[in-house]
């Protein structure tokens, strides 16, 4: 089946939005696109322009062999007043989200997903709008994925002065996955309804 540029475009535009901040590499998307290098050229060439021309508030970004859509810097005053609005309470996977990267950090979304068991990115983005987390480096191997990282407003919510004020966690916890992240998240819990 042969796909016109509009689809192209349309294509990238859904398998980029999917992959979110650690975008996808050139190899990656020839792959999935099913696509030679010549043809990938013209797509990518397209996108960018399309992107560049019209007035969306997103934009085609590239760094070493990988892309990603990103927000344009024009909006970056609306993006910060959407920051600086207050927010309720955080929910209850937001404070696992915190938790788990307090504890563990430098940490990978795919880490946290992997202690939690269900998909974070939303939340990380949260918790990044929010000023809570953030990003602190790229993890060595394939893909270089993104490492979260507590802030300094994350200990000023809770009343920290540094991490190692954070309780101890329990050293007799069984193997159990399940038992660990229950009795983590309770003990994280538990101490952070003292604090606030």
């Amino acid at each position: 089946m042969t796909l016109n540029i509009v689809n192209w475009q349309a294509i990238i535009e859904a398998l980029l939005y999917t992959a979110g901040d650690e975008g996808l590499t050139k190899k990656q998307l020839m792959s999935v696109l099913d696509i030679n290098e010549t043809e990938f050229q013209d797509i990518m060439k397209d996108v960018k322009e399309n992107y560049d021309k019209t007035d969306r508030g997103i934009e085609l970004i590239e760094y070493a062999d990988h892309y990603m859509l990103s927000t344009k810097k024009d909006y970056a005053v609306y993006l910060k007043k959407l920051v600086e609005v207050p927010s309720k309470g955080l929910s209850q996977a937001a404070l696992e989200v915190l938790a788990i990267v307090s504890y563990k950090q430098p940490i990978t979304r795919a880490e946290i997903e992997d202690v939690r068991g269900v998909k974070s990115e939303r939340i990380l983005h949260s918790l990044v709008a929010k000023a809570l987390l953030c990003e602190v480096g790229r993890a060595e191997g394939p893909g270089r994925a993104i490492l979260y990282g507590t802030t300094e407003t994350f200990l000023e919510q809770f009343g920290l002065k540094a991490l190692d004020e954070l309780p101890p966690l329990p050293e007799n916890i069984d193997e159990g996955v399940q038992e660990e992240a229950d009795l983590f998240f309770e003990k994280f819990n538990q101490t952070f309804e003292d604090l606030t």
